[in-house]
C-alpha cells in the first residue's frame, strides 16, 4: 500500500532513503565508501560492489520520487559517507569523489552531516562546494537531521524547536523469521524520544547491512530505551510495514 510510504508528515520513505516533501529533501546515511579495500587489507578478501549498489538503491529511490512527480533540490548525507577513520584508501577516495558528483548531478545542493568515520573529508568538500554540519534542521518539516552517534545539546535552539528527529548511525536491521527459514531486512524505526517523534534509518551501504535491533544492544544514545513500541518499516522490493516490534518478536 502506498500509505507504507509515509512514515510521518510530510516524510516518505523512497527506497533506504528518506524525502522531505516540504524541503525537497533526501536524506540518505551510512554509506561507508572504501568498506571492502579496508577488509581486503585485513585479509578478507571481497569482492568491491558496494559503490555500484549503492547508485542503484539512490536511483532506485530518484525513480519512486519521479513517479510520485518529487523534486529533489538538496540531498542530505546524514554521515558516515567514508569507512577509514584514518588516511583515506585511494579506493575511498576515489568513490567519495565520484560519489559527490553522481549525487550534484541530481540536485542544487548538497550537505554532509558529519558522522564518527567521516574525518578528513574537509578538502574534497570545499573543493566540492559542499557544506559539511553537525547537523541540519528542516525548517519546513520542523525536522532536525544528525548522525545519532552522540547525545545532542537538548538545550539548542534547534532540538528545542524540533516536532522530529532524524538519526542514522545505527545501520537498523530486523530479522523476520518463518519456521525454520529467516531473514534479516534493513529497516526503518520510528518512536518517541524526549516527546518528539524519532525516525532510525538504515545504513544504504550494501556491506554494512545492518545491527538487528530485536538482539543487539543499540549503539545511538537515542535508541538506548525500550523499543518495544517502535514502528517498524522494512525495506526490500518495496516498503513492509510490520508495525510495532513488540508484536513482531512474540
Amino acid at each position: 500500500m502506498e500509505e507504507q510510504n509515509i512514515i510521518a508528515k510530510n516524510i516518505l520513505i523512497a527506497d533506504l532513503c528518506l524525502y522531505l516533501e516540504k524541503s525537497k529533501a533526501l536524506v540518505i546515511a551510512d554509506l561507508h565508501l572504501g568498506y571492502e579495500e579496508m577488509l581486503n587489507k585485513q585479509g578478507v578478501m571481497i569482492p568491491r560492489v558496494n559503490y555500484n549498489e549503492i547508485k542503484k538503491r539512490i536511483e532506485r529511490a530518484f525513480s519512486e520520487l519521479k513517479a510520485k512527480r518529487k523534486k529533489t533540490e538538496l540531498i542530505i548525507v546524514n554521515g558516515d559517507l567514508k569507512h577509514e577513520f584514518g588516511v583515506p584508501s585511494r579506493q575511498e577516495w576515489k568513490e567519495v569523489l565520484d560519489m559527490l558528483e553522481f549525487l550534484q548531478a541530481h540536485c542544487g545542493e548538497i550537505i554532509l552531516i558529519k558522522g564518527n568515520h567521516d574525518n578528513i573529508l574537509g578538502p574534497i568538500a570545499r573543493w566540492k562546494e559542499i557544506k559539511i554540519v553537525n547537523e541540519f534542521f528542516a525548517e519546513h518539516e520542523k525536522a532536525l537531521i544528525l548522525h545519532g552517534d552522540k547525545a545532542i545539546d537538548e538545550n539548542s535552539e534547534n532540538y528545542r524547536n524540533a516536532e522530529t528527529l532524524i538519526i542514522a548511525h545505527e545501520h537498523c536491521a530486523i530479522t523476520l523469521r518463518e519456521g525454520a527459514k529467516s531473514e534479516k531486512y534493513r529497516c526503518f524505526l520510528k518512536g518517541n524520544y524526549d516527546g518528539k517523534i524519532l525516525i532510525a534509518q538504515p545504513a544504504i551501504s550494501a556491506i554494512a547491512e545492518g545491527s538487528d535491533i530485536s538482539k543487539q544492544i543499540p549503539l545511538s544514545p537515542f535508541l538506548q530505551q525500550d523499543l518495544a513500541g517502535f514502528e517498524v518499516f522494512a525495506v526490500e522490493d518495496k516498503v513492509y510495514y510490520f508495525g510495532r516490534l513488540k508484536n513482531i518478536l512474540q
